[in-house]
């Protein structure tokens, strides 16, 4: 796997963000639905990240500068023929070493409170995020888990 820093000009990269936002809306309320769209990603502050084998789009990740010491995990998504194969695990060990090599303090997610979401926080807790109060603009919100990783802590 291949995971590199990616512009969002693929058809596959679009196409597996739309499938993403698509599930957020068809789970979540739509005021409880904090994922990114296309444009949004592109902001200077946003770090993009596709996960490739050969030719095929395996996953995403973005990170989010928040302030000089604190980012934030965005549209996280594996690609369904890829699922359970790691593909998750990977793109989130990417994105930790990434942070802390930037010397961040801190690394922060919003995800849901829903079944759907079960899986992610699993994955996050297993690599010791834990569950916090809102963080940077969200405010608290019956759908969703907001989730923190102090960096300091990670060897």
């Amino acid at each position: 796997m291949h995971i590199k820093i990616d512009d969002l000009s693929s058809p596959a990269v679009i196409a597996l963000l739309q499938e993403h936002l698509d599930d957020m809306y068809a789970t979540s309320p739509a005021e409880s639905v904090h994922a990114l769209d296309l444009n949004e990603l592109k902001k200077s502050n946003i770090t993009f990240f596709s996960a490739w084998r050969d030719d095929t789009l395996l996953g995403c990740i973005a990170i989010k500068q928040l302030c000089p010491n604190h980012a934030e995990i965005k549209s996280m998504r594996t690609a369904k023929h890829a699922r359970g194969s790691g593909v998750a695990s990977r793109l989130l060990q990417h994105t930790i070493k990434l942070a802390i090599d930037k010397a961040y303090l801190s690394l922060s997610l919003e995800t849901g409170t829903q079944e759907y979401f079960y899986a992610a926080r699993n994955l996050y807790l297993k690599f010791g995020f834990n569950i916090c109060g809102p963080f940077a603009d969200y405010q608290e919100d019956p759908h969703s888990t907001f989730m923190t990783l102090q960096l300091n802590t990670v060897a």
